[in-house]
């Protein structure tokens, strides 16, 4: 299974936005072993409201406010089982917020942006930025296909 998608209570999406979210991301999970050579990679992707992700950021990254997308890497662990990529958060209250593209966009947008971060990239400058930026916009193409999963 490359993809356990989690709706906090109390989080609305519709089930038609949900299906095509998990769909997606999927995809671009699986994409993103086809890169690796490997069959699978698994990733849980959590929507939360942003009460829940104020939390996380505050015990995680001691920053005292809700975020959009807060991602947390297994691989880094000198023990871990490198399938596991590790978890997603998004905050739909900040997404909905966020988005000038629809919420479907947006939450794409964060869910790619998160799984560049649990693959090892940053954007601490220029450089690092435009490269996640590029591996993130690849890997939403490759979600929006159709046909067999190429790697991306």
């Amino acid at each position: 299974m490359s993809l356990d998608l989690v709706v906090d209570d109390g989080v609305v999406i519709a089930a038609p936005l949900r299906a095509r979210l998990a769909r997606e991301v999927a995809r671009m999970v699986k994409a993103c072993a086809r890169t690796d050579r490997r069959a699978d990679y698994e990733v849980a992707l959590r929507l939360c409201a942003d009460a829940a992700i104020h939390e996380l950021n505050k015990a995680w990254r001691g920053k005292d406010a809700p975020t959009d997308v807060l991602a947390f890497a297994q691989r880094e662990a000198a023990t871990a089982d490198q399938g596991l990529l590790g978890d997603i958060v998004i905050s739909i209250d900040t997404a909905k917020r966020q988005a000038k593209r629809g919420l479907h966009g947006e939450l794409l947008h964060l869910a790619s942006h998160g799984l560049c971060h649990l693959l090892g990239y940053d954007h601490r400058d220029d450089a690092e930025e435009q490269a996640m930026n590029k591996r993130a916009a690849a890997l939403r193409r490759e979600a929006g296909r159709s046909g067999r999963v190429r790697a991306a």
